[in-house]
């Protein structure tokens, strides 16, 4: 995927995506309600507390990649901004609703399972059952147009897999493979690496954890004596 988008530039076309769909009559959006939209509470992965200076140096990174646009008169003084990322005369990605709706969700939410998206894409489409979401995103992960997603492995515990867009450069950017036999997954030893990493930082505090519970008992034991 040659687009890169930093997570608050995937924030801001993920808001712009959802507003264009669930609230059209105040689309395209100021200024001030992108940055609301932004630091929305709910259906959104992380909560981010984002100030207007910063949304504004992302909106003119995303003008410089042609990604946005900024609508002035017609009888507002308000500059508004829409976005030039998908099924616009602008942009070479022309998405179905269920499609963007998916692209949408994983901008604002990062990854998730099909049943998640399924859920979470209720206002932007319609999937009929997690069959036909998972159906979509096989077919985002393995098209001749994209990749645009891709399809984590399932992490211990869980039952279902994870899926994740490919429009930033995130971590897992550019360790899957798309040969022939490929279905797009993140390699197992990547994952792996990760995995044992984070297990070896968890050691180390719990070790340290330890050793401050015995300094305080033995504080404890000497002011008791």
């Amino acid at each position: 995927m040659d687009m890169s988008l930093t997570h608050i530039e995937a924030r801001v076309i993920g808001c712009l995506l959802e507003k264009e769909v669930t609230t059209p009559d105040q689309y395209p959006l100021t200024l001030n309600a992108l940055t609301t939209a932004c630091n929305q509470k709910s259906n959104r992965d992380p909560v981010m507390s984002l100030d207007e200076a910063t949304v504004m140096d992302t909106l003119e990174s995303l003008k410089a990649k042609r990604l946005i646009q900024e609508i002035t008169g017609f009888g507002s003084r308000v500059a508004k901004y829409q976005h030039r990322f998908c099924n616009t005369e602008f942009s070479t990605l022309q998405f179905s609703e269920q499609e963007k709706g998916i692209l949408c969700v994983l901008l604002l939410r990062g990854p998730q399972t099909a049943g998640e998206i399924r859920t979470r894409t209720n206002r932007l489409c319609h999937f009929a059952d997690v069959k036909e979401a998972e159906n979509v995103l096989t077919a985002m992960a393995e098209g001749g147009k994209g990749p645009f997603v891709v399809r984590l492995p399932r992490e211990a515990g869980k039952r279902d897999s994870r899926y994740m867009h490919l429009f930033s450069g995130d971590d897992f950017a550019g360790v899957y493979s798309d040969g022939a036999d490929s279905v797009n997954h993140v390699s197992d030893s990547s994952y792996s690496d990760a995995v044992e990493d984070r297990l070896a930082l968890l050691e180390s505090e719990v070790v340290a954890l330890r050793d401050e519970v015995t300094a305080l008992k033995d504080k404890i034991r000497e002011l008791c004596e």
